[in-house]
C-alpha cells in the first residue's frame, strides 16, 4: 500500500495528526495495534481526573465549608471505579477506529516496524512519502529482586479500595493518585528519594507537601533495593502495604519499531529530533512522547500541528511555543516558562490577599519571574491554577508586554486578579514611587488648563 502519509501510534499524537492530514486531503495510514486514544484516554489523564474527581467530593463532605459541618464521605469504591470506567468510554468515541475511517483514515489494526527507511511492516507492506511515529511511552518498571506492583496502566483493575497503598515515585502521577486514593480512605506511603515534584518551584512543592501529610499521607525518603509483596525494603528500613504501586515516570516506546533499519537515531530518553521534529531520516517525524522533548498530552497535540504543516502542507513549522504544565491536586499547581535565576525580578501574590480568596478562605500563590520587563515564567499554586495557567500561555506565546496585563479588566471578585495584582505590583514602584513621574504630575497641575 503507497500513503501520502503513514503515523506509527493512535495516541494523544497520532490522531490528530491523522484527523487533520486526511481532512486536508491526504491519503493517510494509522497503525494502532493497542486500544485507540493511547495513554491519556485509557490509563493516564482521564481515569486520573475522574478518580481525582470523586476523591474531592469525598474531601469536601469531610471538611464541610463556613457554617457548614463536615460528615464523614461513604465511599463506595466499585462505583469510583465505574465513574472512572464511564469517563473513558463517553469519550472514546472520540477516538474511534470508526470516526478516523469516516473521516478517510485507512485504520490498520497492527504493530508497525520498519524493515527500510521507506518502508514499514504491519501484516501488510506500506510505503509513504513522509512517515510519523507516535507511539508514545509506557511506565518505567526496574529491575529490582521481588518487585511486584501495580502501575499507571494496571491500577485501574482495582475493584476494593486498597488498604494501605505504597506509591514509589514523587511525580505528578505519583502525588495525584496518593492525595485520590488517601481522600477516598486507603492508607497511603510515597517513597521517593528526591522527595516530591522535582523540578517543580520548591515554594508550591511545601505547600502541597504541608496539604498532603496534613490529609494523612505518609512521605519516606529512601532508595528501595528489594521488592516485597506489597511494598519495598531498603537498607536500614522498608514499608510493608497491601498494593505497591510504581509511578517512577515513563520511557518511551521504541522497542520493535525497526529504528535501525529505518536510519532513526535514539536513546532511551526517546527518538532524537531537531526542532523541527524531524529525525535523522529526513522522511521520518516523531512526535509527541517517544520524542524526547516531554510527555504531555497537549504538548503531543501541539506536536501533531508542527508536524501537520511540514509533512502535508509543505510549510516550515518548528516546536517552539512555552508549554504549560499542571498539577491536579489540592492546592492545584501550574507552571510555565522557567522558575526564577539570578539576576531576575519575582513579583509574588497571596491568593488569600484577593478579594475572592478571602470569601473562599483560598491559599495559595501566583509568582512571575521577570526580566527587563518581560515575564520569563509563572507559577500558580491554588485553586483554579490549571485553568488560570492559560491566560499565561497565551501571554508567553504572543510575547503580551506585561503592561496589556496590568490594564486587562478581570472580573470581579475572582482569582484570576492575580494576574493583574502581580503585574501591578512590577509597575507600582515604578509609577508611585518614581521622583521623575512625581515632577512630571505638578508640572501638569500648574500648566495644563
Amino acid at each position: 500500500m503507497r500513503v501520502d502519509l503513514c503515523i506509527l501510534g493512535g495516541g494523544a499524537a497520532g490522531l490528530p495528526l491523522a484527523a487533520g492530514a486526511a481532512q486536508m486531503g491526504a491519503k493517510v495510514a494509522l497503525l494502532e495495534p493497542g486500544t485507540m486514544g493511547g495513554d491519556c484516554l485509557n490509563t493516564g489523564c482521564v481515569p486520573s481526573k475522574a478518580l481525582l474527581a470523586a476523591a474531592k467530593a469525598a474531601e469536601s463532605s469531610r471538611k464541610g465549608g463556613p457554617g457548614v459541618a463536615g460528615t464523614p464521605p461513604q465511599v463506595d469504591f466499585p462505583a469510583v471505579m465505574a465513574h472512572v470506567r464511564n469517563a473513558i468510554a463517553t469519550i472514546a468515541p472520540h477516538d474511534s477506529v470508526e470516526r478516523f475511517e469516516s473521516l478517510g483514515v485507512r485504520v490498520i489494526r497492527a504493530h508497525g516496524r520498519f524493515t527500510a527507511p521507506d518502508r514499514v511492516e504491519a501484516g501488510e507492506t506500506i510505503t509513504a512519502r513522509r512517515f510519523a511515529i507516535a507511539t508514545g511511552a509506557q511506565p518505567f518498571v526496574p529491575d529490582l529482586p521481588g518487585l511486584q506492583a501495580l502501575t499507571a496502566e494496571t491500577v485501574w483493575s482495582l475493584q476494593d479500595l486498597p488498604e494501605h497503598l505504597v506509591i514509589w515515585g514523587g511525580g505528578a502521577m505519583a502525588v495525584e493518585l496518593a492525595q485520590g486514593f488517601r481522600r477516598l480512605g486507603a492508607r497511603v506511603t510515597i517513597v521517593s528519594r528526591a522527595g516530591l515534584l522535582r523540578g517543580e518551584d520548591p515554594e508550591a512543592v511545601a505547600l502541597l507537601t504541608a496539604t498532603l501529610r496534613d490529609e494523612g499521607v505518609e512521605m519516606i525518603r529512601a532508595t528501595p533495593t528489594r521488592g516485597l509483596p506489597g511494598g519495598l525494603e531498603w537498607p536500614g528500613g522498608g514499608v510493608q502495604g497491601s498494593h505497591l504501586l510504581l509511578a517512577l515516570g515513563r520511557s518511551p516506546r521504541t522497542a520493535g519499531l525497526g529504528l535501525d533499519a529505518a536510519g532513526v537515531a535514539f536513546t532511551d530518553k526517546g527518538i532524537t529530533t531537531d526542532t523541527r521534529l524531524r529525525t535523522t531520516n529526513r522522511r521520518i517525524f516523531a512526535l509527541g512522547d517517544v520524542a524526547g522533548q516531554g510527555q504531555l498530552t497537549h504538548l503531543a497535540g501541539y506536536h501533531a500541528g508542527i508536524v501537520l504543516r511540514q509533512a502535508v502542507l509543505g510549510l516550515p513549522a518548528r516546536a517552539s511555543a512555552p508549554i504549560p504544565r499542571a498539577i491536579w491536586t489540592e492546592p492545584e499547581i501550574a507552571q510555565i516558562g522557567r522558575l526564577a535565576e539570578p539576576g531576575d525580578e519575582v513579583q509574588r501574590v497571596d491568593l488569600s490577599a484577593l478579594d475572592r480568596g478571602v470569601t473562599d478562605g483560598a491559599t495559595g500563590f501566583a509568582k512571575l519571574v521577570i526580566r527587563k520587563g518581560r515575564v520569563m515564567g509563572v507559577t500558580l499554586a491554588g485553586p483554579g491554577a490549571g485553568e488560570q495557567i492559560a491566560l499565561w500561555s497565551l501571554a508567553l506565546t504572543a510575547r503580551v508586554k506585561l503592561s496589556t496585563v496590568a490594564g486587562t479588566v478581570f472580573p470581579y471578585p475572582s482569582l484570576s486578579e492575580s494576574a493583574k495584582r502581580a503585574a501591578g505590583a512590577y509597575f507600582s514602584p515604578r509609577l508611585f514611587e518614581n521622583a521623575g513621574v512625581k515632577l512630571i504630575v505638578r508640572a501638569v497641575q500648574r500648566l495644563v488648563p
